[in-house]
């Protein structure tokens, strides 16, 4: 049962793309009990929407005023970030926080600290943006019926092949595109190279099945290294590349996690999810599948999932982590084969990938590829060697 919280004086740190967002969707909302009283920012010279007092960059100003209750953690830096969560737990505030980076490596601690200091820490913003696949987790599917989570994680890779697929734009170009609307960084690697994704899958693996997997034990590969070749493949089998996250049980209270592209069929609810939108597919015994779709990325869906957060508050909400506490969690395991599709130039990289079962093969002039099964725990053992080669994997579901 929650109760009533007071008037919420927020502690705002951080005023970017998703600090501003949040600040302007609470002018929309205007919400009576809760207001921003204070924005701690890295550079105080820069010209901002608010008045000068308003912002400090000490963050000590924030956590010596007795009268702030909530502290809002917006921040780009993941150790920064860190510092400030941990420092706002330990002194009994309540906080909110958007960094996946930084939940993704310290979750198992904070879900700890949170219990030893009864303080609440909530990040729906975290994960999917404006989908609120955390609290859905949490509070409706909080028992032992789920068997998988999977979806596009990522709104700047969904754009940008949405835009090859469905424009027949090079990848360069539609990179180009993204950058210039701001749905990709200057150095695009976090989205791109499935980075973003994998923090994400993290976080939703704990609210989904209670366990918690450091990122570096889970497989990883993005779409950087796509190429003409891979495109053209995936028109010729009327199929369309996607970057996916999934989360899944199997056999022997056991459940897989992995991040890649897959070639996707068009009787998937993924295959249209378009532009910088994000789709997540929940699917349970006895209910099936369900399917939740929404804005993945920019300011103001990123904002309106924060003010949810900053809202429950308002009622003393916190998670509850029930997956952690109730039967036995199921184990991780990278034990695992599945059909692989690989484009190539060398041969000794092919050989990396130990295939068995291979059902289709092909080479030419230009380049090479093969499609068979491999093991994901031979994945996750190679995949720092794949880094910077010429060659493009992605799962091939078999129909």
């Amino acid at each position: 049962m929650t109760h009533p919280t007071p008037h919420l004086n927020i502690g705002l740190f951080g005023f970017g793309t998703v600090g501003e967002g949040l600040h302007e969707v609470f002018e929309k909302v205007r919400i009576k009990d809760a207001e921003i009283r204070r924005i701690c920012v890295r550079d105080l010279s820069k010209p901002r929407s608010l008045p000068a007092p308003m912002f400090t960059d000490n963050p000590d100003d924030i956590f010596a005023d007795p009268a702030i209750n909530l502290i809002v953690e917006l921040i780009d830096d993941a150790e920064s970030s860190y510092k400030l969560v941990r420092r706002a737990l330990e002194a009994g505030i309540p906080v909110v926080t958007g960094n996946k980076k930084m939940l993704a490596y310290h979750l198992e601690e904070l879900i700890e600290l949170q219990a030893r200091t009864s303080t609440a820490l909530l990040y729906d913003a975290s994960a999917c943006g404006s989908i609120p696949v955390i609290r859905n987790l949490e509070e409706y599917y909080d028992n032992d019926l789920l068997i998988s989570v999977k979806g596009i994680l990522n709104g700047s890779s969904n754009f940008i092949l949405s835009k090859i697929f469905n424009e027949s734009m090079s990848y360069d170009k539609a990179l180009r595109l993204a950058q210039e609307l701001g749905f990709a960084e200057s150095n695009p690697t976090f989205d791109v190279d499935g980075y973003d994704s994998l923090f994400k899958l993290v976080i939703i693996t704990v609210h989904a099945f209670g366990s918690y997997v450091s990122p570096d034990r889970v497989f990883n590969y993005g779409i950087s290294t796509m190429n003409d070749a891979d495109i053209r493949f995936a028109n010729e089998k009327r199929r369309r590349i996607k970057l996916v996250a999934q989360v899944e049980k199997i056999e022997g209270n056991r459940f897989i996690m992995c991040v890649m592209p897959q070639f996707i069929t068009k009787d998937k609810y993924i295959y249209s999810v378009e532009d910088e939108f994000n789709g997540v597919v929940i699917k349970g015994e006895c209910y099936g599948k369900q399917f939740m779709f929404g804005r993945g990325a920019g300011g103001h869906p990123t904002g309106s999932s924060v003010l949810s957060d900053i809202t429950a508050r308002l009622h003393d909400y916190k998670y509850e982590y029930k997956k952690r506490h109730g039967s036995t969690p199921p184990r991780y395991t990278d034990e695992l084969s599945f059909q692989l599709y690989l484009r190539y130039t060398d041969e000794a990289d092919r050989e990396l990938f130990r295939f068995t079962d291979i059902t289709e093969r092909y080479w030419s002039n230009d380049h090479k590829y093969v499609i068979g099964k491999v093991s994901l725990r031979n994945l996750v053992e190679i995949q720092e060697r794949l880094r910077g080669k010429d060659l493009f994997l992605a799962a091939y579901p078999e129909n």
